[in-house]
């Protein structure tokens, strides 16, 4: 039993496993300032929409007043797709988390079956997180910030919400690990998150674990 007594790691993907989040949500700032003329910056925009699967971040905006559909998110995801056929890396000192065999693991994310497909290839993960042990947006009625996702994810793995570890980066992942009474861990160690007024905003969720390294992660949960 590792130092924490979990029994399965529920992983986020972008801004977690690979700095990938900037990436989609600078392709999203770029869309509102062409079809909006809004001038976000890349923090506004990842404040706004940042961590949600693309039914959820579309609601959203027309919540805002923006008219969009899904249209503006098939463009998004073309930009995506380029961005993914030059290569992302996987976030420093991870592997070894992987590498553990004393504990499950899988990824809970936003992202569509084919997009995540393509993420994993290209960092090399897709023999280790098996079809199995990923569990998308699109699996649950409702996407970060409900806790559903995260529900499905432990009941497919065979564990109780309170024997799971949550790591997530975004707000909305965050908010859903609390919903689901998952032991929730907030990785502020992508581009976007690495500063004090992103740190702020996570503790003011309730957020009691918040580490910038992976080393960091795996000394909590490994000793």
């Amino acid at each position: 039993m590792n130092k924490i007594s979990k029994n399965l790691i529920i992983w986020d993907f972008d801004g977690v496993i690979a700095d990938t989040e900037c990436l989609w949500m600078e392709n999203r700032r770029q869309l509102l300032k062409k079809y909006f003329n809004v001038d976000w910056d890349l923090k506004t925009t990842n404040h706004h929409i940042g961590g949600m699967n693309w039914k959820t971040r579309l609601l959203t905006l027309q919540q805002m007043g923006f008219n969009v559909d899904e249209k503006f998110e098939d463009e998004g995801t073309e930009l995506d797709y380029q961005v993914l056929s030059k290569g992302i890396s996987l976030t420093p000192d991870i592997e070894k988390i992987f590498a553990r065999q004393d504990i499950k693991q899988c990824i809970a994310t936003g992202g569509t079956k084919e997009k995540t497909k393509l993420k994993l290839k290209a960092v090399k993960l897709d023999k280790i997180f098996t079809p199995d042990k990923v569990f998308l947006s699109e699996m649950v009625a409702r996407g970060k910030p409900a806790p559903d996702l995260f529900l499905l994810a432990a009941e497919k793995m065979g564990e109780k919400p309170e024997n799971c570890l949550v790591i997530e980066d975004s707000l909305a992942g965050l908010t859903a690990g609390l919903s689901a009474r998952m032991t929730t861990i907030a990785f502020v160690g992508s581009q976007m998150n690495n500063n004090d007024e992103y740190i702020s905003m996570v503790k003011d969720l309730g957020i009691k674990y918040i580490f910038k390294t992976m080393d960091e992660v795996y000394n909590f949960i490994f000793g």
